[in-house]
């Protein structure tokens, strides 16, 4: 484990653990400011650990258990975009690579990885990365001229709309665009301020608003409540829910 503070933090997904434990030792090779933060053996710890800690990339093999790389990009697409994402498998197949595609995945590499092809994925991930706080600096020194804005104050101005907003179709990128700003750089601010990405602030709105329906309005049932708090599919919200308070809706309401 590394003490200095890393200029990359990267989780690795791979049901292999001889080639995990490969993936591992050759990427912290690669450069002193590269850290492996979690190795998953599966796509579903590794969502877990990027929703509680956060990380700058992903590194996942496309066939895994419980859940694949393709589900766990596409879920990353969605609540965490600012988590770039290499692929890496054994199958040279077209429909993985389009949907890699789709899901913006960095890199795209078939095993086994050479090291070489390996260290320029990642090389070319950290130029991106850079390239993009370059471009977030001058988004951020441009509004200075009118007037001061701490990142505290966008983060306040950002937990403000979530809870004015919670019940709506709401994203990452839907809140980035309401504030100018790149989706990764709301993302670092608010956890560094709060302690948590925007998304687990939604969640944890979300899900005591539906604490509170199922408490005081016990003729809802568990899909109308879901629909209250901004999640249509009610299967999603019960697993949610569990997840989050230990029991399910139907539970919570006895």
């Amino acid at each position: 484990m590394k003490n200095a503070e890393p200029t990359m933090r990267i989780v690795v997904a791979e049901d292999e653990d001889l080639i995990r434990n490969n993936l591992v030792k050759k990427i912290e090779s690669f450069d002193s400011g590269l850290q492996v933060v979690y190795a998953a053996q599966d796509g579903k710890s590794a969502l877990q650990y990027i929703r509680d800690n956060s990380a700058d990339l992903i590194v996942t093999d496309i066939r895994m258990p419980v859940m694949d790389g393709l589900e766990l990009i596409k879920s990353l697409h969605s609540h965490y975009p600012h988590v770039r994402k290499i692929i890496t498998t054994g199958y040279a197949d077209f429909e993985y690579a389009r949907q890699a595609v789709r899901y913006e995945a960095s890199e795209y590499l078939l095993k086994p990885i050479k090291s070489g092809e390996l260290q320029k994925a990642i090389s070319r991930v950290q130029a991106a990365i850079e390239n993009e706080k370059t471009k977030i600096k001058k988004n951020v020194e441009g509004i200075r001229p009118q007037g001061t804005v701490s990142s505290e104050d966008i983060v306040e101005r950002v937990r403000i709309y979530l809870r004015e907003n919670f019940t709506g179709d709401i994203s990452l990128e839907e809140i980035s665009r309401q504030f100018n700003f790149a989706p990764s750089y709301l993302s670092k601010i608010f956890i560094k301020h709060t302690g948590e990405p925007p998304s687990k602030y939604l969640i944890s709105l979300r899900i005591n608003e539906a604490k509170y329906l199922l408490a005081n309005h016990p003729g809802l049932s568990v899909k109308e409540v879901a629909e209250r708090v901004g999640y249509p599919d009610q299967f999603y919200f019960s697993r949610l829910f569990k997840q989050v308070t230990g029991c399910t809706p139907k539970e919570y309401q006895k």
